[in-house]
């Protein structure tokens, strides 16, 4: 009998130099549920990639002197290695330049056109070319991009155009008809109350304004736009409408399309829209999960406020960060990303909970059996409690699992590590080891505290893939038929004769203070690095209607302290004429609090207050350093009221 399959998918990702640890809370997530259905037996398909046309491509190409196709060859090779080293155990990698994906967009977009579904007209309109998104006039935020906040251009040019708007009233039936569609709620929500009921309009779907893209095969002075080139790869990957259709046949529909939130629209109104007018199934599940916030707003490079996810797997380990993307915030809903709520749980459930409880168990049988428990177990009063929260934690996880509650799933399995912490309270091991009657009940303790790491290590297999096998080899067991899913469900498969091996500590406690500088260092150089790779803010000037903007002015320090945990800031109390701000500075190692109490300072007035270490800043303190270390504050010559404006 075959076995039942499974495909999910993460968005096709823009090539950008630079993915941040957002594009990886995706595909992390993505990952671990492919990695649990393989467990549980099904033959699973994982799709993500790269989607490589565009404008803004081949402007960025032109302005590094190189031809679009080597600009995204250099990206994907970077992209793949980052996938690597977080564990990313994809099936398929498609790069929309592949040439089966090329003729398969041809070949979608002519079947299109004969249905009497694509058209050529006029496209007037307005254009954000980073986000490579058509608007409105009335979907523009103030004049500007609504999704990035950047400004747009006014096209004017022949394009062909779907028939969007035919498939208003079946969207919305189908939506209707399954509600497990769009999940989570908000999102299904999302898109009938504020894009289909509103009503639909044709789309754009060619271009002849750039020529980095699919040509139209029957009109090729225009190309196939994002619409169809890039949403159609969930098929395109599968053979569809190749010479050999066997995996489109075994795999469509997806069971499961997994986005951001920003795009849940392009994947349950146009692709859906597109898969209906084609006559092909739609995917069963569209899941939009939230943001991962920081200072306030989402994780942008236009901003500057990513975080690379490298800096962070070279320093804790892929399946730390793994652990602490899935568990740290509920699946589908927007969450905070700060380095120190990363440490915490670090230390917190990695380094107290789970490794203690391994470690503890390893050296109670090396100490108390020579590394071998024996044959001969004695049952306590506890054992029944420890065994039924084992059964209730695999129970709860598969529900939640199965409705992408990563979250969940990992509280569930935390809550088992928490209960045999306090099953070894409740046992006390170390005073059953001074009774020589009571060996057989030490042995059995032992011996349910293996049991019970062999359960957890199965557990987080999906979400800690490297860590189950260092736990397997504490606990002198293979990988086969004693880490399957199906061993799980019954207890008492660890070997009675178990032999442990002490191994490393698999997550060592990390110093808080201390880690917490070294780790804003590591990301401000790998910050540093990528904008002198990429050229970034290279040989750019700027008008003096861009300099007026920055709004400088002179402030008197009337207080100043240091911040509590960090040795590198000071907090200052500062005057500017009529009103007096909080700032937070970078600068204890050069200046005391002493020192810096009535001096004139230089000020940025109009940046946008942040939160450091939990302190508001209200702007910033001018500074020039050299190449030695050395830094000074910027001020005036000769004195002069606070308050006064810098020009």
């Amino acid at each position: 009998m075959s076995k039942k399959t499974f495909y999910i998918t993460t968005p096709i990702y823009y090539p950008s130099d630079k993915l941040h640890i957002g594009h990886s809370y995706t595909t992390v997530a993505a990952d671990a549920m492919a990695r649990y259905k393989r467990l549980r037996g099904y033959d699973v398909k994982f799709l993500t990639g790269t989607d490589e046309h565009g404008q803004k491509i081949e402007r960025i190409a032109k302005q590094n002197g190189i031809n679009p196709k080597e600009y995204v060859d250099n990206i994907v090779t970077w992209i793949k290695k980052l996938w690597k080293l977080m564990d990313i155990s994809y099936d398929t990698f498609i790069r929309t330049t592949d040439d089966y994906h090329v003729k398969s967009v041809q070949k979608i977009f002519k079947k299109l056109y004969d249905n009497g579904d694509i058209y050529k007209s006029t496209y007037e309109g307005w254009y954000c070319t980073p986000c490579e998104t058509f608007f409105t006039e009335r979907q523009l935020n103030d004049g500007k991009c609504p999704d990035c906040g950047r400004e747009v251009e006014k096209i004017k040019e022949e394009s062909y155009f779907f028939k969007l708007s035919k498939y208003q009233d079946k969207l919305i039936q189908h939506i209707e008809n399954n509600p497990d569609f769009i999940q989570p709620q908000a999102r299904q929500n999302e898109m009938i109350n504020n894009f289909l009921k509103p009503g639909l309009e044709d789309l754009c779907v060619s271009r002849t304004s750039f020529k980095w893209g699919i040509p139209v095969e029957f009109d090729p002075d225009h190309v196939v736009y994002v619409w169809v080139d890039a949403l159609s790869n969930y098929i395109t990957a599968l053979g569809y409408l190749s010479d050999n259709e066997e995996e489109y046949k075994k795999y469509w529909p997806a069971d499961v399309h997994l986005v951001g939130k920003e795009i849940v629209r392009f994947h349950t109104i146009i692709w859906p829209a597109i898969l209906m007018a084609l006559g092909e199934p739609l995917p069963k599940k569209v899941f939009g999960h939230g943001w991962l916030i920081i200072d306030g707003g989402k994780m942008s490079k236009s901003k500057g406020n990513v975080v690379d996810p490298k800096v962070l797997v070279d320093r804790y380990g892929s399946d730390a960060v793994r652990y602490f993307l899935l568990r740290e915030v509920a699946f589908g809903q927007d969450g905070n990303f700060n380095n120190e709520a990363l440490i915490q749980r670090i230390n917190s459930d990695l380094a107290n909970d789970f490794g203690n409880l391994l470690s503890r168990t390893v050296a109670m049988i090396n100490k108390y059996f020579d590394g071998q428990l024996p044959e001969d177990k004695v049952s306590t009063d506890f054992d029944e409690n420890l065994k039924k929260t084992v059964t209730e934690t695999i129970s709860k996880m598969e529900e939640y699992m199965e409705k992408l509650l990563f979250s969940d799933s990992l509280t569930e399995i935390w809550n088992l590590i928490r209960r045999a912490n306090k099953y070894i309270d409740e046992t006390q091991p170390w005073i059953l080891a001074k009774d020589e009657s009571k060996k057989a009940e030490l042995a059995n303790v032992l011996y349910n505290l293996g049991e019970v790491l062999r359960i957890v290590s199965i557990l987080i297999q999906p979400f800690m893939p490297s860590t189950s096998p260092k736990v397997w080899e504490q606990l002198g067991i293979k990988e086969g038929d004693l880490t399957s899913w199906d061993s799980i469900k019954e207890w008492g498969k660890l070997p009675n004769n178990i032999s442990v091996n002490k191994g490393e500590i698999l997550f060592p406690r990390i110093d808080l203070k201390v880690e917490l500088e070294k780790l804003e260092e590591a990301q401000k150089k790998a910050q540093e690095e990528s904008v002198a790779k990429t050229g970034e803010n290279k040989d750019q000037y700027i008008s003096i209607d861009d300099f007026a903007k920055v709004e400088l002015k002179v402030g008197e320090v009337l207080k100043c302290e240091k911040v509590e945990k960090a040795d590198k800031l000071l907090k200052s109390q500062i005057k500017i004429g009529n009103e007096v701000r909080q700032i937070v500075s970078g600068i204890a190692q050069y200046y005391s609090p002493e020192e810096m109490v009535g001096k004139k300072v230089i000020v940025v007035c109009n940046l946008k207050p942040v939160k450091l270490r939990g302190i508001l800043s209200e702007g910033m303190i001018l500074a020039a350093s050299d190449d030695n270390g050395n830094m000074v504050l910027v001020s005036t010559d000769k004195d002069i009221e606070s308050g006064a404006k810098v020009e």
